[in-house]
């Protein structure tokens, strides 16, 4: 085995890690609020914690690995992810889970950007289009085999076996990563002081933002989350005017200006991002409004990602012909009808709807999410697609977060609308189902909002572009 193939399968070992970390716990929410005693509000930070942490520590792994080097920062991201996986196992209330989910971000957040640039760096360009389906099909196989899995393993086993079992395939990856890979050369010129100011102003911002969405719903903690999002606002606010202003800040947020990425951007955190919260929202509804079993409720991510496979070969196929715009209008479309026809299920015997609904999401989402990957870098120099990069893995991760929080926070309103104080009560069931139904119906109609966005592009400038590169 060649040395960059052994680069490439620590990275992709690390990437499917990180992959099923973020979609297998949502199949045992049910089961630990159960058994931690924990609200919808705590469930949500149990995905959002993990996000949140992966997302802030990305623009630190640049600069960590520059100062010293790249195997020493793979080993430690493992070795933290191996500790995290099984104290997350362990844990005895969901305050130490959630901490130990953090934990496991931080692992997962410098594992993916410094792994990647190690892997790149070792293929020519005219190699990595395949490496690059190698990693789609990785991205395909966790989230439909994640879910399915853990939900089979919750049945039987626990939910605390989602994590467990995730331990030796931990372990594997750092023992590999130990033996095969070389002490790196560090870079020559000399390291940059890292910004840690603006770093913290940045990373302060998404906690007290995150946070205080997660309060608002709680009549309670209204007024300490509304300080919280104010707070958070203006800590971003200041991120982003230092951001703007020097010359070489821990993000080059200029490059947001060109069209063609803000509108992919937006794109995201509007479809794919949307989508982890409808999932959370979705199995408490299955399994815990409708009675469903873990496992068939996992099992609906088979035809998510079989869908997904068709948009994403798709995309690949019709890009250069018709361009952006209409591959995103109707992504955006069949995501909305997805989300739409659950409000049309009445209990778990309905189950091809909700394969219909999947179905339809996962095409929809994926032709969104593939078309922004593929437009979002065609107009940045070579110079700035490091920095481009670093800021497109952040939104991605971002739209992940926020699309758990808001949405947590979203079904909290809803619910209390529905004077629903306990969705597993058999003498409010109906007014439970009333309430996911009303909060899918308005979820649905945010699927369209990109299609205002996507009317701006100039699809045929784009195209005119492409063919000339051909």
């Amino acid at each position: 085995m060649s040395y960059r193939t052994k680069i490439a399968t620590v990275y992709l070992l690390g990437f499917f890690l990180d992959l099923i970390n973020l979609f297998v716990a949502s199949v045992a929410y049910p089961l630990i609020a159960r058994d931690l005693n924990a609200t919808v509000t705590e469930l949500s930070w149990i995905g959002t914690g993990y996000i949140l942490s992966l997302t802030l520590i990305i623009p630190l792994s640049s600069w960590l690995s520059k100062r010293y080097g790249a195997r020493p920062i793979l080993l430690l991201s493992l070795t933290l992810f191996a500790v995290a996986t099984a104290g997350a196992g362990m844990a005895g209330s969901v305050y130490v889970l959630i901490a130990w989910r953090v934990l496991q971000g931080l692992g997962g957040g410098l594992l993916i950007p410094v792994g990647q640039t190690l892997t790149y760096q070792h293929y020519r360009p005219d190699e990595r289009a395949g490496l690059s389906s190698v990693i789609m099909l990785v991205a395909l196989l966790a989230p439909a085999l994640s879910p399915a899995a853990g939900g089979i393993i919750v049945d039987y086993l626990g939910w605390r076996w989602i994590f467990f079992l995730n331990l030796p395939l931990a372990l594997l990856t750092l023992c590999l990563a130990s033996i095969w890979l070389k002490t790196d050369n560090r870079h020559t010129n000399p390291v940059p002081p890292f910004d840690f100011f603006s770093f913290l102003t940045g990373s302060l911002g998404l906690v007290f933002l995150l946070f205080g969405l997660s309060q608002l719903a709680d009549p309670q903690t209204l007024y300490n989350g509304t300080l919280s999002v104010a707070a958070g606002l203006a800590a971003i606010a200041l991120f982003i005017r230092l951001s703007l202003k020097k010359p070489q800040p821990v993000l080059n947020l200029r490059l947001t200006a060109d069209l063609l990425m803000r509108a992919s951007m937006l794109v995201y955190l509007l479809i794919p991002g949307v989508f982890i919260g409808i999932s959370m929202i979705t199995m408490l509804y299955l399994q815990s409004v409708l009675g469903m079993s873990a496992a068939n409720t996992g099992l609906l991510m088979l035809p998510w990602s079989l869908a997904s496979f068709i948009a994403i070969s798709l995309t690949g196929k019709f890009y250069n012909h018709c361009g952006p715009r209409p591959l995103f209008m109707i992504g955006c479309v069949l995501q909305g009808c997805g989300i739409a026809m659950l409000s049309q299920t009445q209990s778990s015997d309905q189950y091809s709807l909700f394969i219909i609904a999947f179905a339809f999401m996962g095409f929809g989402g994926s032709l969104c999410s593939s078309t922004a990957q593929s437009t979002a870098f065609m107009q940045v120099q070579a110079s700035d697609l490091a920095d481009a990069s670093a800021i497109w893995n952040i939104n991605r991760q971002l739209a992940f977060g926020f699309g758990v929080a808001l949405l947590s926070l979203f079904l909290n309103v809803i619910l209390s609308w529905h004077n629903v104080a306990d969705v597993t009560d058999p003498s409010q069931t109906k007014a439970a189902i009333q309430a996911f139904h009303s909060c899918f119906l308005i979820i649905a109609l945010t699927a369209l909002i990109p299609l205002a966005i996507c009317a701006r592009l100039p699809n045929r400038k784009i195209l005119d572009n492409l063919q000339s590169r051909t």
